[in-house]
């Protein structure tokens, strides 16, 4: 994946600013409204400068929970592959996709019985880690945004078809809620930010059919209350595969 644009879209403000200033939760992303002519794009961190400023927004944003330090690794590689939203040169949210493989995931150092039970079920496994959204910018446009690109990544190009997630226990129902998914793995100690974490896990054709019913549409968020409704139209999707596919041909499952 070069670093050239995978696409751009309206950046949605948030109607209360000083909400998020005061409790940069990531439940509490607000839907927003269109603020004419900002936009955002989501790109590979592929470059030195990307990935030191999404490193610098993971460690802003860690900081503020008492966690560790967390940054990327200097280079990309093919398995953990991470994706930016920036406004103009601003990353405002990051997002990292890690595919199963020799490497293995960073998930198994607390939940390896529950990684390799999905394993042994035949599941391609993909963890998404290392998300942070600037508490400034970021709305659920951004938030959703990011997991379209990456579950597009995962599952659209590269055919693994289950996510796992580590999130801290208080953000369990916002994730259940927001984009229906389950817990795999109750609450144990995550020693690299040395804080509580829960595994969930979320099968990706689910994804798809929510995308598929809702997607592009946010005009039904005030029904479905999840982020499917701010995720890309599936015109939008279309031409997001076309363009990673152009940048970087690696095997992949039919599309149709």
């Amino acid at each position: 994946m070069s670093t050239q644009t995978i696409i751009a879209a309206p950046l949605e403000m948030r109607p209360q600013p000083s909400l998020l200033v005061e409790q940069p939760r990531i439940d509490l992303l607000p839907d927003g409204q269109p603020l004419n002519h900002r936009q955002f794009k989501i790109r590979s961190a592929d470059s030195f400068v990307r990935r030191s400023s999404a490193s610098l927004l993971l460690k802003h944003r860690y900081a503020w929970r008492g966690y560790h330090t967390v940054s990327l690794p200097a280079d990309q590689t093919a398995n953990r592959i991470t994706l930016t939203a920036s406004e103009g040169e601003q990353v405002i949210g990051t997002i990292t996709v890690g595919l199963d493989g020799a490497e293995g995931l960073a998930s198994e150092d607390v939940f390896r019985d529950q990684v390799e039970h999905l394993r042994q079920e035949g599941r391609r496994i993909v963890e998404f880690t290392k998300l942070a959204i600037d508490p400034l910018s970021g709305t659920k446009r951004v938030l959703a945004a990011l997991f379209h690109v990456a579950y597009i990544v995962a599952h659209r190009i590269r055919a693994y078809d289950t996510l796992i997630m580590e999130v801290n226990p208080r953000h369990v129902r916002y994730y259940e809620r927001m984009l229906g998914a389950r817990v795999l793995g109750e609450t144990r100690l995550n020693r690299a930010v040395n804080a509580p974490s829960v595994l969930l896990t979320l099968d990706f054709d689910y994804v798809m059919t929510q995308i598929g019913e809702f997607a592009g549409q946010p005009e039904r968020s005030a029904v479905e209350r999840s982020l499917y409704p701010f995720a890309f139209s599936l015109t939008e999707e279309a031409g997001i595969i076309a363009r990673l596919m152009a940048q970087v041909p690696v095997p992949s499952r039919s599309l149709n």
